[in-house]
């Protein structure tokens, strides 16, 4: 459960694996892009803190966050990394639109690691203004992105450490 008010997106360097030979890919959704850019920055600066050479960073942009599952899968299927990072938000309105599009991008990120070997986090704001968005994505909570690029580091470390046999 999510604590109020607490930045999350500290970590400790030291005991992060060594992420310098990864790869990784990052899919951006375009639209509300003053939060997505800042999540982007958070993942990007995050995973370069920690390592990863520039290169070895691919970027995608999609239209909007349902696309977000599809332009993964481009990736996956496309180059070798070792994670991706799939950023989005996705703000309530006054229909049910927010239902289905946070229900159909979860489901795509859950069958994109049941499917690929590199894993897919999950970097989609759901929220109900755009003041928790900003909050979220570089403000008063932290940035979304750095835990998700924090993540992705661990996460590919388990494959390679579990998987890689």
């Amino acid at each position: 459960m999510a604590t109020a008010n607490k930045n999350l997106s500290n970590y400790d360097k030291n005991t992060m694996p060594n992420a310098s030979s990864m790869r990784f890919g990052i899919v951006v959704s375009e639209w509300n892009e003053e939060i997505t850019e800042g999540l982007f920055r958070g993942a990007y600066d995050t995973l370069i803190d920690l390592g990863v050479a520039r290169h070895n960073i691919i970027r995608e942009n999609v239209p909007g966050s349902f696309e977000l599952p599809f332009g993964a899968k481009c990736i996956l299927e496309s180059e070798k990394v070792d994670a991706v990072i799939a950023i989005g938000v996705v703000i309530q309105g006054e229909t049910k639109h927010f239902d289905f599009v946070c229900s159909g991008v979860t489901q795509g990120i859950v069958e994109l690691n049941n499917t690929y070997s590199a894993p897919t986090m999950f970097c989609v704001l759901t929220d109900m203004n755009i003041e928790q968005s900003r909050a979220r994505s570089g403000g008063e909570h932290g940035n979304k992105g750095v835990e998700a690029a924090v993540a992705a580091v661990k996460m590919a470390d388990l494959k390679r450490r579990r998987l890689s046999n």
